[in-house]
């Protein structure tokens, strides 16, 4: 559980290290494909919580969320719709559902714990 943080932490670190400069139209990909990855991220450690965990699943869905994502920005573009913006909308409640999810376990197994030290 703690490669993907670390993972993170490091890419985190490294981008504000660095003075890489996005093009502007470029900016609707690069923030889709950013929650397309913390969604993947937060929905993997979740399944690992929940010990559900599938490095199948967990890598296939993060290609294919970017995919999907791009996609339909893609398209949006060319048809001149924010298509975008139903992409942030999605990922961006999935990511809000599973930081929920980790939280309550966390909570859960944390309280749980609490419970068994008292027995003790």
């Amino acid at each position: 559980m703690w490669l993907p943080l670390l993972g993170l932490l490091l890419g985190v670190i490294l981008g504000l290290l660095t003075d890489i400069r996005i093009p502007d139209e470029y900016s609707n990909y690069l923030s889709i494909a950013v929650l397309a990855a913390l969604d993947t991220l937060f929905g993997g450690i979740r399944a690992h919580l929940q010990n559900i965990y599938d490095d199948k699943v967990f890598v296939t869905g993060f290609f294919f969320n970017i995919l999907l994502a791009a996609s339909l920005a893609f398209l949006g573009v060319h048809l001149g719709v924010d298509l975008y913006l139903a992409a942030v909308f999605a990922f961006g409640v999935r990511l809000f559902q599973n930081i929920a999810v980790i939280r309550r376990i966390i909570i859960s197994n944390w309280t749980s714990n609490g419970e068994k030290e008292k027995k003790i």
